[in-house]
């Protein structure tokens, strides 16, 4: 009997069962996939977590925020008011307005031994003409007025008004810088309106007072001339001797009327709370410009 040997044949290559790999490393093929294709977005994750953190600790270790009460509050309003600068009152931008307009009048009069008067005038034009109270001047032979910016001249009139007691100077010279000052309108004076007077009570020059006015279309009785003025506003800013043919100012600092006289009972020349102003339309009417 003859015995064969047979030798097992092996199946072809491509008809091998493959074993699948281990668990473990299909996880870490898998995670090795998703870090390739996410690990950008996966560093920036990461940074802004660490950032997070990092904020944490540091809110952990500073001292917490300290509550304000209503009294820290006031204390804080009031030292910011305190610290603001406030903004000028109307009567000082009044001044500011008007004062390169003032002038200082002083009229000599012999026959009284040597008396000198003196007034206040308000430049209305760029030729330098001063209106002014007529009572300050008609006695005296030579007249001098003084610009605000010091500039001394001898004046002489050139229109005058009795019945409203004013007059217009004109001076010899000009100052460089003459400004006229802007004349406004009555009309639209009401009771109760800020009233601001400048001009030289007893020889003080250019010194401010304030008040209201007090009342329109008075009259009022000169005790100088006998004559009666009409249609005049009344007002309680201070004036007194020195003040007459100054200018009355509306909180514009423009020229509403010119101030003509005070009420006092007494012999006293001196302010109780009344005083009287020639409209300044009434004004421009009397002696020949248009009124307005």
């Amino acid at each position: 009997m003859r015995f064969y040997s047979y030798r097992p044949v092996e199946p072809p290559p491509s008809l091998t069962e493959e074993k699948p790999p281990p668990r473990l490393v299909r996880w870490r093929a898998r995670v090795k996939q998703f870090y390739d294709r996410a690990h950008t977005v996966l560093l920036v994750l990461f940074s802004a977590l660490l950032a997070f953190a990092l904020m944490l600790a540091y809110n952990a270790t500073q001292p917490p925020p300290q509550r304000l009460t209503q009294r820290d509050i006031n204390a804080a309003v009031a030292r910011a008011l305190a610290s603001a600068t406030p903004p000028p009152s109307i009567p000082s931008q009044v001044y500011a307005i008007i004062a390169p307009s003032l002038v200082r009048i002083e009229g000599n009069i012999p026959a009284a031994q040597d008396k000198t008067t003196i007034g206040t005038g308000t430049v209305i034009d760029d030729q330098g003409h001063i209106l002014s109270s007529l009572h300050i001047v008609e006695k005296s032979t030579v007249i001098r007025v003084t610009f605000f910016d010091g500039t001394e001249s001898e004046a002489f009139i050139v229109a005058r008004d009795p019945a409203q007691d004013l007059v217009v100077l004109r001076p010899r010279l000009l100052p460089d810088n003459l400004v006229p000052a802007t004349l406004g309108s009555s009309g639209a004076l009401r009771v109760g309106d800020e009233a601001i007077v400048v001009g030289n009570p007893f020889g003080i020059t250019n010194s401010l007072s304030a008040g209201v006015i007090s009342g329109l279309r008075r009259n009022f009785k000169s005790p100088r001339t006998g004559a009666t003025l009409t249609n005049l506003i009344q007002f309680d800013a201070a004036v007194n001797p020195g003040n007459s043919g100054g200018p009355l100012l509306n909180r514009y600092g423009e020229v509403v009327g010119v101030v003509t006289g005070l009420l006092n009972p007494t012999d006293q020349e001196v302010f109780i709370g009344i005083g009287f102003a020639v409209p300044i339309e009434t004004a421009a009417g009397a002696l020949g410009s248009p009124e307005y």
